[in-house]
């Protein structure tokens, strides 16, 4: 589910005392670290929302919307800096711009990729499924259109991937790779052909709005990772900030001093927080309109923010630059690269189920956990690298290896290295192809789409047609979770008839159910949604196509990382009070985090085992409800 990535630090020289013939402007005040004063505050609001959506959607729903935000503050420091170094110098060194961005970005990306990798591999396998492209990715900073080859979803929590989140670091080196040769070009039309400030805003601006209208027109509902991935379709935050780096550091700068906007500066400022605020708090995945007009909104009231907070001294800035803050800010990189990977991590090595006490200490453990390792990286591997470069670092690396005293120290740490990079290398050769879970209902699926049998059912009326039904008088219609419990609901019901099969909706289920007609059996089971939400008319077109002379039981779902999970399970509670017939096998309530495999949603050998025991609870309690008769259910052994 949850995710952007921390941009990097820049910092940006003051103005030259001497106006350039390109553009005059008063020069930049800086914050005593010689950053813009009240970004880093900015940041940390946008990891610690991501961070939040990643460790579970439904605390912040639009969390996500925080790249958005990183998106916004990359465009603006950039393009500061690069006008300002083309002022000062009438050049912009492009061999000097991208190494400091590799410092930047490089150093913590090689740490957390390998690390990541290995202890996954002891913790859980399925972990590990398409790594080598996930790892070819993040190292050529190509996640993004990968993902997007593969048809990932990055919205589906059946398949989450170790370094899912590194595709917002794609987009955002892509940037740093091709703006300044854009910028370059921009530059030069503005020098040769007198355009204003204005002209060029206006230009930028309108390739970010070009690329939002290119998202909501790609929008896909069943998956919105095309349009979410692509560089071409998430370029409005970065345009948008860089189109403000360009109005901010020409002579346009000074109507941020304009009585009117200095008059309601502060209404601007508390839309934008409030905007922002509502964004992450209803801004779902499953909105259309958050993609159409939720990321353009956040990045707007993100460039207010920022606008407020480098313009001049305030609460704003006062308040972004708070110690707890700025130290979350300055470490966004780390945290955003180590978040992700630590959260399946733990979640994997202590399995919970959402809504639980245990649930909510492993995500703290998570939180721990990310903020040390992202604090070593700040001060171990990044900043020494940021400082002094990749070949000095390498050489106090060397000279430290060499100053040890003991040649059986040096052959110990050399020997761990060598070791490590055989058994990454080992890792990744034979890291899966498929997970469990894919295994498993690869070899359930034959037995789930058998031929049905199209004779008609016997006939029955009366209460003799709510009594506890036997194996050969249930019918199931379902999706994968019922595919992964095949063997079980064979076990406890022999001679039911299964047609069930992966990426099923309910509208695939009224399909089957009309096509079965008058061969229907007496009971019917539906277990549909997991893949797209609830549709309630559909559910109720199944319905009224059973009737009401026929028992059905209604499984509802569980997804700890799905945010419209219990609106979907409300839904399907009160389609179930309104039917006499019908009954809900509260699947959710009765699994336990040892039921499900290493995705979070669908059953273990065990959790089939619980989940045929609930829809066999479900018809004994539609018995009981409709005959006074209670059914005595013999606690059977697991499958």
């Amino acid at each position: 589910m949850g995710q952007p990535t921390a941009t990097a630090d820049v910092e940006v020289p003051s103005a030259p005392a001497a106006a350039s013939p390109e553009v005059s402007t008063p020069a930049i005040k800086r914050s005593p670290r010689g950053y813009l004063a009240g970004l880093d505050g900015l940041r940390a609001l946008a990891v610690v929302a991501v961070v939040i959506f990643h460790l579970d959607p439904a605390w912040l729903p639009g969390g996500f919307l925080g790249v958005d935000i990183f998106f916004v503050i990359s465009g603006f420091l950039i393009t500061t800096l690069l006008v300002r170094e083309r002022r000062a110098t009438r050049r912009i060194d492009l061999r000097g711009f991208w190494t400091r961005r590799a410092r930047r970005l490089l150093p913590a990306l090689l740490v957390v990729v390998p690390a990541a990798i290995l202890i996954a591999r002891t913790v859980e396998a399925d972990l590990l499924v398409g790594v080598r492209r996930q790892a070819l990715g993040a190292l050529t900073f190509s996640t993004n259109w990968l993902e997007i080859a593969q048809g990932s979803n990055y919205f589906a929590a059946s398949s989450p991937q170790l370094f899912m989140n590194f595709w917002s670091l794609a987009v955002e080196e892509q940037f740093y790779l091709f703006w300044p040769l854009v910028m370059l070009g921009l530059l030069t039309l503005h020098r040769r052909f007198a355009l204003t400030e204005g002209a060029l805003a206006t230009i930028v601006l309108g390739v970010g709005v070009a690329s939002a209208v290119m998202m909501a027109l790609t929008y896909d509902g069943a998956n919105a990772t095309r349009a979410y991935y692509g560089t071409d379709t998430h370029l409005f935050g970065l345009m948008l900030g860089a189109s403000l780096a360009i109005v901010w550091t020409g002579p346009l700068r000074a109507y941020t001093t304009h009585p009117r906007w200095c008059a309601h500066r502060r209404w601007f400022v508390g839309g934008a927080v409030a905007t922002i605020a509502a964004l992450f708090a209803l801004a779902g995945e499953e909105h259309a309109w958050t993609f159409a007009l939720g990321i353009p909104l956040i990045s707007v009231a993100s460039a207010i923010l920022l606008l407020a907070a480098v313009e001049r001294p305030g609460r704003l800035r006062t308040v972004l630059e708070l110690p707890p803050l700025a130290w979350v800010g300055q470490r966004s990189y780390g945290i955003y690269l180590w978040h992700w990977p630590v959260i399946l991590i733990v979640a994997q090595d202590i399995p919970t189920n959402a809504g639980t006490s245990a649930f909510v200490w492993t995500r703290v453990w998570a939180i721990v956990v990310t903020l040390a390792l992202a604090d070593l990286s700040f001060r171990f591997v990044e900043t020494p690298v940021r400082r002094l470069g990749f070949r000095e670092t390498g050489r106090r690396i060397l000279g430290a290896f060499t100053l040890l005293r003991s040649v059986r120290t040096r052959r110990v740490v050399l020997g761990v290295v060598v070791a490590s990079a055989l058994v990454l290398g080992i890792v990744l050769v034979t890291a899966p192809d498929t997970t469990t879970t894919q295994r498993t209902i690869e070899q359930n699926q034959a037995r789930a789409a058998a031929p049905r049998k199209t004779e008609p059912a016997p006939t029955f009326s009366g209460t003799a047609s709510f009594t506890m039904p036997t194996g050969d008088e249930i019918d199931v219609f379902g999706d994968s979770m019922v595919v992964g419990s095949v063997p079980a609901l064979e076990y406890y019901f022999p001679g039911i008839q299964i047609d069930a099969r992966s990426n099923r909706r309910w509208s695939d289920g009224l399909a089957a159910v009309e096509s079965a007609g008058p061969s229907l059996r007496r009971a019917v089971v539906l277990a549909f949604g997991t893949n797209a939400g609830t549709d309630p008319e559909t559910v109720e077109a199944i319905l009224n196509e059973i009737g009401d002379d026929r028992m059905v039981v209604i499984v509802n779902l569980h997804a700890d990382r799905l945010s419209r999970i219990d609106d979907d399970n409300a839904a399907l509670k009160k389609i179930a009070g309104k039917h006499p017939n019908v009954a809900l096998a509260d699947w959710d309530s009765a699994v336990a985090a040892t039921d499900l495999q290493s995705d979070g949603i669908h059953p273990s050998l065990g959790g089939a085992h619980t989940y045929a025991a609930t829809v066999r609870q479900a018809f004994a309690d539609l018995t009981k409800k409709h005959t006074g008769k209670t059914v005595t259910l013999k606690e059977l052994p697991r499958p």
